[in-house]
């Protein structure tokens, strides 16, 4: 094989365009080895063959530029490795395994949801009555989940040790349909109240409480399916809702790593007069 290749023979051989191969010489991904100052021909090297199939890849793989960019500039340093490409290849591989996990789910919602003899259980239960430490608060639009996080870190601080009942959290409706709304966070306690709590932390009483149950298995990802379940439910029976869903951590994250064994009752509380 020839040292220099034209940018013919380098398209012909790594199944590059030649459109292509001029398009990463101007991202700066594959510079060719030598480029015709009076010509402007672009010449390849042998030795550029392996790096451009594995620019496609990468590009195939929508790895982004900035990093891609980072991965050749260590594979090409003379220094020692520092692990730089492999620390950008494993972390684009956690991202596509995630965007991979993802796509799963959501066919296997779809076909959930194009299924007609596929539906949720749901049943209508009387909540027990708890005694709980809890805090409630405005959750303002846009906020993500740190609001959950810290009040409940506020709430175990509180308890100081852990209830043997599942926490949970009751959430007026306007939290789903408009994007804020007021949020109560709370673990059952049944021990002497502690002498000191956050500032914000207060003891609850959860009244007995029916509502329309149904029992989400697995990952949040398509709790929406859980929500429509009960709450079609609640409209079949005419049973008015309070504006308010609670939901019960049976098994969730502070119990498991393991997203498949997560368990969450969803509780769509009906107004008193329906009971």
């Amino acid at each position: 094989m020839a040292d220099r290749l034209t940018i013919g023979e380098f398209s012909r051989i790594t199944h590059l365009s030649i459109r292509m191969l001029r398009r990463y010489h101007e991202q700066d991904l594959l510079v060719p080895a030598e480029v015709d100052p009076d010509t402007g021909y672009r010449y390849y090297s042998p030795a550029q063959i392996r790096p451009a199939l594995t620019v496609r890849r990468f590009r195939d793989l929508d790895l982004p530029l900035a990093d891609l960019r980072r991965f050749l500039a260590a594979e090409s340093a003379d220094g020692p490795d520092d692990g730089t490409a492999q620390q950008v290849v494993a972390a684009h591989l956690r991202r596509l395994e995630d965007r991979l996990g993802r796509t799963q789910r959501a066919v296997e919602v779809l076909r959930e949801l194009l299924d007609p003899e596929a539906e949720r259980a749901v049943t209508l239960e009387e909540l027990p009555a708890r005694r709980v430490l809890a805090v409630t608060l405005d959750v303002p639009e846009g906020a993500g989940l740190d609001w959950y996080d810290e009040a409940m870190c506020d709430v175990d601080s509180a308890a100081g040790e852990r209830s043997v009942l599942p926490p949970g959290g009751r959430y007026e409706h306007t939290l789903f349909t408009e994007g804020h709304g007021r949020a109560t966070v709370y673990v059952p306690f049944e021990a002497p109240l502690p002498p000191e709590m956050p500032g914000r932390v207060r003891e609850l009483h959860l009244p007995r409480r029916t509502a329309a149950v149904a029992t989400h298995q697995g990952r949040h990802d398509d709790l929406d399916l859980t929500y429509g379940a009960v709450g079609s439910f609640a409209a079949r029976n005419d049973l008015r809702s309070q504006d308010l869903v609670e939901e019960v951590y049976l098994v969730g994250p502070r119990d498991t790593d393991r997203p498949e064994l997560w368990r969450t009752l969803v509780a769509w509380l009906i107004a008193p007069e329906n009971g």
